[in-house]
């Protein structure tokens, strides 16, 4: 029996994204069909065939991806080494990761754990010290660059041990492996954990496509692990497209076991659970092969592998399969209906037409109220399929069998089928006792039994004709059948029909129609509104949006298909094209209009912020960033000004979370945000109990102060202090007094920064409130992770040196001051050079200022209590908080220096920070660290006071000192004043 290949979605969908089609006009759509169509009607039993290809192709888009082989492994390499590139930015998904492999290291029991060897604890040991040395270098990402190249080359080693348990022996036969276990652990599950963080690493070093080529080798080697407990979410965005057909194939082999008696119903369910482990393990290892045979050869894109369908044991006699069909007969039709189709196999019945001399002649007794009339019935056209004509609840009943043959004359016993064009003058039919309330209730069910019957027909041509003219005229039947049976919860049973849903979509694709067009739209928003089940249908059925993107492109319909998809909910990952920026921001901009579509009113814009909401925030931080720089390069950011300007509290939620995003992308934009931005609607949201609101509002005040010139910072302060009529402070106060503890941090920044404005040496409410909500938050930050964080980026924000891109460079711009510029980041390097030398004096001399007087109103009105709390901190050795906490104390007590005139700041200072200090200068910490720590000690011991009191130093502290005067003469500094 011939297999038609299994979908390759992710190859076709990354050639077609990255490669530019040829200008070949499209296949004829609906000839595609009949080959399928046949296929499935010759197949001999329910296991012969997966599904069929996916749903929208076009002609030459083989030849398309064939010839665009080179941009595809680019993109496949992308997803692949983008999905490893998260251990590097998220601690979370470093941890998840370690406990998954750690759990599936678990020896098998606890005698095959005893039967351990010394080079099997080696094997081990090699494992974990290579995962502990790749976590290690994620979390410090300022390891000194030759260090971190050794750890890298080592943990390559230990792991590249590992990974060759599971590769072939040499002169052994193929497919043949080493011994099955290590201590207990199966050698796969080994292999597979190694070639993980092999990935890993070699996407440290920017290795994107030996990166992706290990990470598909995990696949490979233990393809039952990586797809259920290792990497499941990595597996269903690149492996499931292709299995879909084993999924859809087992769920309806349950389905027909639903009912049987529990035991044998035990003994089929194993078989199946079997059968489908072993085709989807070894379907996930065929295409994790080929995936990574396409990177070895480039361009040429090896053979589709073919996965088949399993085939049951045959065991089951005639009898037993007859019963498992009385059983299935019993299952809940409609729910049947509605995830699997029609519920019983059609046999080979083509559409059909009766000639015009044909006749269906119906002999109904109507009532016994009614006379007796024979009435003959004269259809121009009527289409049959296998299931004949339906028996409908009516009054009539008659006996006999609806025929299964071909079209012929027959009767039908359905009163549906009853014209109800009686001449009531000619007395033809008589209703003595009839009141004319029944009458117009009668004539009504007639007519809609009527309408059910040219509905069904309609599906049946739009489910199974090749015809796109008729599929058309059907599909306009189904629309006007819809709006006649508003209301009848029968209609969507009748839809519901998976063939139909694939026919409906497939005719949308390729008709040029708009009138068809817009009632294909109606009818699927009849069909997803309020179900679950067909709104997953129909996302199944279109798994990459192709038709819903084709009729986004439509002058005139796509703000009614943005509603209809907005019900379905799409996830970014099936939003994967290029094209899907342009056409949400188009109608984010023209999608004002509420629009109605059956019974659901709503303005296409509201669609158009859950689109961008997924395109920029519903993927992995390398795909999220590449759609928002294409937002902002095709002008988002002024459509979302505008919306932001314009628009309810619910639209500038939105606007300011893309917002954020936007900047996060890409963060020289925030000096035109900054510029452009009114201010008064984001502070409008800080006002209320929208907590989710104004913590976005909150944050993206917070991006927007990060801006690479003072001058510049302090103009948008001003800006926000007088945003219209409102009282900027005072709303942040209200705001600082009632928000969740995490929040605290950056609001009481913004409100300082706003006080800074003033004259620091009057009293300040809002000053004394901010400080000690810092003070607070910096006291209880071991609480919680997501506190810790806040604390640090506020003090980076205290801090007031930024890039050109916003990131904070003061640690870079302090370690310049002592001496270090080795270490400078790159950030720094590229900050701002001023052309005129007296505009960078003039600069510097404002920042100077002004971080002098924050410093003043620090130190006035925290006091000790600030002091007390950021050495707290330091001793907590929380990384991100210790090393903020440190920048702050050491720009603190540069501009408090007594060589600046100040001598307050140091007495105080001395025995609260001294000790800290000097045990910063210790050899286990970084490098910058230690160079931040003797710049802070050296402005402390200026103070004649000071002096006495940290000196003399230990021994350990001076040969610290000395090793530290090689690279900063901040070091030398101490150890004269040491000496005198």
């Amino acid at each position: 029996m011939m297999t038609p290949p299994t979908p390759s979605s992710l190859r076709d969908l990354l050639a077609r994204e990255r490669v530019e089609e040829e200008d070949a006009p499209p296949a004829p759509r609906r000839a595609s069909r009949s080959p399928r169509r046949a296929a499935s009607r010759s197949r001999s039993c329910r296991h012969a065939s997966p599904p069929p290809p996916p749903l929208v192709r076009k002609k030459g888009e083989d030849a398309a991806a064939a010839e665009g082989g080179g941009g595809a492994v680019t993109a496949v390499v992308a997803v692949l080494a983008a999905y490893a590139g998260r251990f590097l930015k998220d601690a979370e998904f470093r941890s998840g990761l370690r406990d998954k492999c750690a759990s599936c290291l678990a020896p098998a029991s606890a005698a095959a754990a005893a039967e351990d060897t010394a080079s099997g604890r080696a094997v081990l040991a090699n494992l974990d010290l290579g995962i502990e040395s790749i976590e290690r270098l994620a979390a410090d990402g300022a390891a000194p660059r030759d260090a971190k190249i050794r750890s890298l080359r080592n943990s390559i080693r230990l792991l590249s041990v590992v990974a060759s348990l599971h590769s072939p022996r040499p002169g052994a036969a193929a497919g043949s492996r080493s011994s099955s276990t290590t201590c207990g652990v199966p050698n796969s599950h080994l292999a597979a954990c190694a070639q993980l963080y092999l990935s890993v690493v070699y996407r440290m070093e920017r290795n994107d496509r030996v990166a992706a080529r290990h990470l598909l080798q995990v696949f490979a080697d233990a393809p039952g692990l990586a797809r259920r407990d290792l990497l499941p979410d990595l597996w269903d965005h690149v492996f499931l497209p292709h299995l879909l057909h084993l999924k859809v194939w087992f769920t309806k082999e349950v389905e027909l076991v639903a009912d049987w008696d529990a035991d044998d119903r035990c003994r089929r369910m194993k078989s199946l659970q079997r059968l489908y482990n072993d085709h989807m393990d070894s379907g996930t290892a065929k295409f994790a092969m080929y995936y990574k045979e396409w990177l070895k050869s480039g361009a040429d894109a090896p053979p589709v592998p073919s996965v088949p369908l399993p085939s049951m044991p045959g065991n089951i006699d005639a009898c037993e399969k007859l019963s498992a069909s009385v059983r299935r007969s019993s299952i809940n039709r409609n729910l049947y209906n509605a995830v699997f189709g029609t519920t019983l196999e059609l046999e080979d019945v083509k559409d059909a037409k009766l000639d015009d001399e044909t006749e269906l002649v119906l002999d109904v007794d109507v009532d016994v109220e009614l006379n007796d009339n024979s009435v003959t019935w004269k259809p121009e056209k009527l289409v049959h399929s296998k299931m004949g004509l339906q028996e409908k609840h009516s009054r009539s009943r008659k006996e006999g069998a609806i025929p299964e043959t071909a079209p012929t004359q027959r009767k039908s016993y359905s009163f549906r089928l009853f014209s109800c064009q009686g001449d009531i003058s000619r007395n033809v039919i008589n209703h003595p006792r009839t009141t004319k309330k029944e009458v117009v209730s009668v004539e009504k069910e007639l007519d809609n039994d009527e309408v059910t019957m040219t509905l069904e027909r309609a599906i049946s041509v739009v489910s199974n004709s090749d015809n796109l003219r008729q599929c058309e005229d059907a599909v306009h039947e189904v629309a006007r059948a819809c709006s006649t049976l508003q209301g009848d919860p029968n209609l969507v049973n009748l839809l519901s029909c998976a063939s139909f849903i694939q026919g409906l979509l497939e005719v949308t694709f390729t008709s040029k129609d708009n009138a068809v067009l817009e009632s294909a739209i109606l009818i699927m928003g009849k069909l997803v509104l309020g179900n679950e089940v067909i709104r997953q249908l129909v996302l199944n059925a279109d798994p990459q949006l192709e038709v819903f993107l084709r009729l986004l492109r439509s002058n005139e319909l796509f703000l009614k298909a943005a509603i209809v998809l907005y019900m379905m909910k799409p996830k970014a990952k099936q939003m994967l094209s290029l094209d899907w920026i342009p056409l949400v921001l188009h109608i984010l901009e023209c999608g004002d209009e509420v629009q109605s579509l059956s019974s659901v009113k709503c303005a296409p814009k509201i669609a158009a912020f859950y689109f961008l909401d997924q395109l920029l925030m519903g993927f992995d931080v390398d795909r999220n960033i590449e759609n928002a720089k294409q937002m902002i390069a095709l002008g988002g950011l002024d459509l979302l000004i505008s919306r932001l300007e314009a628009g309810d509290a619910r639209e500038s939620r939105h606007c300011i979370a893309l917002l954020t995003a936007c900047i996060q992308a890409d963060g020289s934009c925030r000096h035109y945000l900054a510029d452009n931005l009114n201010k008064e609607p984001i502070v409008q949201l800080l006002v209320g109990n929208q907590k989710k609101a104004s913590a976005a509002a909150l944050n993206l005040l917070s991006e927007l102060v990060c801006l690479n010139r003072t001058t510049k910072i302090v103009e948008f302060l001003k800006e926000l202090k007088t945003s219209g009529c409102l009282n900027t402070m005072h709303i942040l106060l209200v705001y600082l007094q009632q928000a969740s503890l995490v929040q605290h941090p950056l609001a009481a920044v913004l409100l300082l920064q706003l006080d800074l404005l003033g004259d620091p040496l009057q009293y300040s409410l809002y000053r004394e409130e901010a400080i000690d909500a810092m003070i607070a938050v910096l006291e209880h930050s071991s609480q919680s992770r997501k506190v810790q964080e806040q604390c640090a980026r506020a003090l980076l924000i205290l801090a007031g040196r930024f890039s050109s891109s916003g990131e904070p460079i003061a640690e870079a711009w302090l370690l310049k001051r002592a001496g270090l510029d080795d270490s400078l980041s790159e950030s720094f390097r590229r900050t701002e050079i001023f052309k005129d030398k007296s505009v960078r004096a003039e600069e510097e001399k404002v920042i100077e200022e002004r971080l002098k007087k924050l410093a003043l109103m620090l130190l006035n009105s925290g006091g000790k209590r600030f002091l007390m709390a950021l050495s707290n901190c330091i001793s907590d050795g929380i990384p991100s908080l210790s090393r903020s906490c440190l920048i702050t104390i050491t720009w603190m007590s540069s501009s408090l220096s007594p060589l600046r005139g100040c001598n307050d700041f140091q007495p105080l200072a001395c025995s609260i920070l001294a000790p800290k200090l000097l045990d910063s200068l210790s050899y286990d910490r970084v490098l910058e660290e230690r160079v931040l720590a003797s710049l802070s000690l050296l402005n402390v011991v200026r103070h004649p006071e000071c002096m006495e009191k940290v000196f003399p130093l230990k021994k350990e502290t001076i040969e610290s000192l000395q090793d530290l005067a090689e690279v900063t003469w901040t070091a030398k500094e101490l150890l004269f004043a040491c000496c005198r």
